[in-house]
């Protein structure tokens, strides 16, 4: 399997929940374990500006570059203003876009050590999702012909930045299926909204989970992102939902081997994981990764 990753995914955002070096432990963690081979991985390019303007706005990016955000921006962002932090975000776009790009011209499974910054709109960003990544990848097939995309994200918290950017595009189904009573509070409606109540556990996860992907499928994509967030983990700091480990693996299961079944490309991204022990993340992401390998 390829997989696509960057060191400058580890950015120094200071004491914070969100932890950027998951990104380097889990690179580490799949060539260790034999996963993947160094010759397998691929170090992306940052999007170019221009890629980023089929979904942000200008006046955003330039306070983005320029580093004009004002203390409303960065508290919405909840992340501090650096160029690293710019950079680095804008590296892990490009590497969504480069996952895609393979995944589509080989009409494989690709996986992205990083990605799945769903909270990002047009005109700000939130949630520490500086650029919205998916989005801004399925722009740029979009640009290169492809008529059909799905989004299935299952994260935590509700996918409410690609939501809204979709929203009037026919040609982009977004699933999320998420703990409904957590961030965001506003959460603009997608193609499809499974809001689950606090302390789902596996069984009842996914049971859920199996009777919506018919919906998706029925949308007829041509390409499959995958949000794979770690979050819904029972030990997990921003969520309130009770997966285990091995419900989270069986969910990865699931939905791959839906891709695999209808042979659709796929791009998997690992959106959120903030376990109180870094190492239940890392073993998550490590576990999804393993199952987009086979």
């Amino acid at each position: 399997m390829q997989v696509v990753y960057s060191p400058r995914y580890h950015i120094d955002i200071g004491l914070h929940v969100f932890p950027t070096r998951k990104y380097q432990l889990v690179h580490a963690r799949l060539l260790r374990d034999g996963v993947i081979k160094p010759a397998e991985v691929i170090e992306p390019p940052p999007a170019q500006w221009d890629d980023l303007g089929l979904v942000h706005s200008p006046d955003y990016l330039e306070k983005m570059r320029n580093g004009t955000m004002t203390a409303e921006d960065i508290a919405q962002l909840e992340l501090p203003w650096s160029l690293e932090m710019v950079e680095g975000f804008r590296v892990m776009v490009g590497g969504t876009i480069e996952a895609a790009h393979v995944a589509v011209r080989e009409r494989t499974i690709v996986g992205h050590i990083g990605g799945g910054l769903h909270h990002a709109f047009p005109n700000h960003g939130e949630g520490f999702c500086p650029f919205n990544d998916v989005a801004v990848a399925i722009r740029v097939l979009q640009h290169h012909g492809l008529q059909h995309v799905a989004v299935i994200d299952l994260d935590v918290h509700h996918g409410n930045g690609t939501a809204f950017i979709f929203e009037s595009d026919p040609r982009v189904f977004t699933f999320s299926m998420h703990q409904q009573y957590n961030y965001p509070m506003w959460k603009p409606r997608g193609s499809l909204d499974i809001g689950l109540m606090d302390g789902i556990g596996d069984a009842d996860y996914l049971r859920q989970l199996e009777d919506a992907l018919p919906t998706v499928m029925a949308s007829n994509p041509e390409c499959l992102f995958y949000l794979a967030g770690a979050d819904p983990y029972e030990q997990d700091q921003l969520g309130g939902l009770r997966l285990t480990l091995d419900g989270l693996r069986r969910r990865d299961r699931i939905v791959i081997d839906l891709a695999r079944r209808n042979r659709l490309p796929m791009v998997v991204v690992l959106a959120g994981g903030y376990a109180r022990n870094v190492d239940d993340t890392v073993a998550a992401h490590v576990a999804t990764l393993e199952e987009a390998a086979g």
